[in-house]
């Protein structure tokens, strides 16, 4: 295969809350805002400097017809969590927990490295990641 992966789609509730939450609280960059006639609004974002975006699908949206059964099975918050790698998982911590993020796993320290997980309005989760100073872990 030739390609690679642009975006990751999460299930939202609330479109509008879950961008604020992103884009205020996390402090991601909004990649992508369009609302097109007589079609769903369509919002990326991804933290600073990243390819890789994150799509919010409200519930229940659909741009045509043939999607609407495929996109019942959908729902927010039944996903793995996404890996974000941090440098300072504890001092990303206290600034996230500053402006009103909700941990779900405080810092905790593993064999390759540090972890916490937080999660969305929505329940969707996030687990940030710092690998040990000596490791080679997300290197190419």
């Amino acid at each position: 295969m030739d390609g690679k992966i642009s975006q990751i789609v999460l299930v939202v509730r609330n479109q509008q809350e879950s961008l604020e939450f992103y884009t205020e609280k996390v402090e991601f960059e909004i990649r992508t805002d369009s609302a097109p006639r007589g079609g769903p609004r369509f919002v990326t974002v991804a933290p600073k400097g990243q390819d890789l975006e994150i799509s919010l699908w409200e519930l229940g949206a659909a741009t045509d017809p043939s999607q609407m059964d495929v996109s019942r099975s959908w729902s927010p918050g039944k996903s793995p969590p996404i890996l974000l790698q941090v440098s300072d998982c504890r001092g990303m911590h206290k600034e996230l927990s500053e402006r009103g993020v909700k941990f779900i796993q405080e810092p905790v320290e593993h064999p390759w490295g540090t972890s916490a997980t937080f999660a969305d309005p929505d329940g969707n989760l996030f687990s940030m990641n710092q690998p040990p100073a000596a490791s080679a872990w997300g290197k190419k």
